[in-house]
């Protein structure tokens, strides 16, 4: 009968703590929330103007192939948009996550201006309690293709003003649709819009 009596509490024991790992899971990921981080790498027709802190500063010869570019009708550039996602202090969730972000759809927003869209592919670790995790999203457009009526200083002053020296991704926003996989299957909330200055979670 003692044997018994032990298997039972072992079980209890068990399914006790199956249920509270499901509630964890559940509440870990229903919490994260999102905002945009640094830019980092800004190039533009092979040209790095990460440093540079305006178009008057532009190396002559890098300004000359900018201009050759334009001349192409084509201005490729390519930057890391970094993506925070945040587990807030508070109730519930727990500070060891074995919770994994399995994909997150983007679509990204340039003064408002949707332009090209992505997946970045996990798995990348769900962060727990109080933590926070970077999530790099690579950025590579034709940026002629969505401001054709901008000249070359407009389009510098603006690429400088989102991954220049003094850079920020105030001018961006990403349109995210996570995917989160759980022991208990994936969970996908709805579209969060994303900016620099607070995290959100819708």
């Amino acid at each position: 009968m003692r044997k018994y009596i032990l298997l039972f509490a072992f079980v209890s024991a068990l399914v006790i703590s199956g249920c509270s790992g499901i509630t964890d899971t559940i509440t870990n990921a229903q919490r994260l929330q999102w905002k945009l981080g640094s830019v980092s790498g800004m190039n533009v027709s092979g040209v790095d103007v990460s440093n540079v802190s305006s178009f008057s500063s532009i190396n002559p010869l890098d300004l000359v192939k900018l201009t050759s570019a334009v001349g192409t009708g084509k201005l490729p550039v390519n930057f890391t948009l970094n993506l925070l996602a945040k587990n807030p202090e508070g109730e519930g969730g727990s500070k060891n996550s074995s919770d994994l972000i399995k994909s997150v759809d983007w679509r990204l927003l340039i003064d408002n201006k949707e332009t090209i869209n992505g997946v970045v592919s996990g798995p990348i670790t769900v962060p727990g309690v109080g933590q926070t995790s970077t999530i790099p999203v690579a950025i590579s457009l034709d940026i002629l293709q969505f401001f054709q009526n901008e000249g070359l200083q407009s389009l510098a002053g603006m690429l400088l003003g989102i991954g220049g020296k003094s850079g920020s991704p105030a001018r961006l926003s990403l349109k995210i649709r996570p995917t989160i996989d759980t022991f208990i299957g994936p969970i996908t909330p709805g579209e969060i819009t994303v900016i620099d200055k607070e995290f959100r979670s819708k």
